[in-house]
């Protein structure tokens, strides 16, 4: 009897974690934006300090590049209006095969524009977002949002860097 009561709420937690959707409230970002963030990516046990900035233009997509220690580029996307995803940039510590399956769907997810529901998001305040995904975490803390166009030269998925 003992072990129906301990299995019961191991059953009910998971049972919430299958699929989850959580869109942007409207208006939290605006259309065409600049925006600074602080993110601690947990996997393995192991902490990795990042920092990264969103341009978001409703005409040319999102362009999002993450640095590590010392402004090291780890990532560099470009994501089209119509979904369409551009690797800018690579690195050991994100692949191609994991921007692609990883960063670019929290990236919608947090900021709009996932067709899925598997959007697995807290928001803790407007400015505090936590993504928990089968094998890792991802903490983003929004530092600055300076609303305004950005340059076109940021959607030019032809300008991708040097490897």
């Amino acid at each position: 009897m003992r072990r129906k009561f301990l299995f019961l709420p191991l059953l009910l937690m998971f049972a919430g974690c299958v699929t989850h959707h959580f869109s942007p409230p409207p208006g939290l970002f605006p259309a065409n934006a600049f925006i600074t963030q602080r993110a601690t990516f947990t996997a393995r046990g192991k902490q990795f300090p990042l920092d990264g900035f969103l341009a978001m233009s409703e005409t040319g997509g999102k362009r999002f590049v993450i640095t590590a220690m010392m402004g090291v580029v780890v990532a560099d996307i470009l994501v089209k209006p119509d979904g369409k995803i551009y690797i800018m940039r690579s690195s050991q510590m994100f692949p191609e095969k994991y921007i692609r399956n990883g960063v670019a769907r929290d990236l919608e997810c947090i900021f709009g524009g996932a067709d899925d529901k598997n959007c697995p998001v807290q928001m803790l305040d407007r400015k505090h977002f936590i993504v928990h995904r089968f094998g890792y975490t991802l903490d983003v803390r929004i530092l600055d949002v300076k609303p305004g166009p950005q340059p076109a030269k940021l959607f030019d998925e032809t300008k991708a860097a040097k490897q």
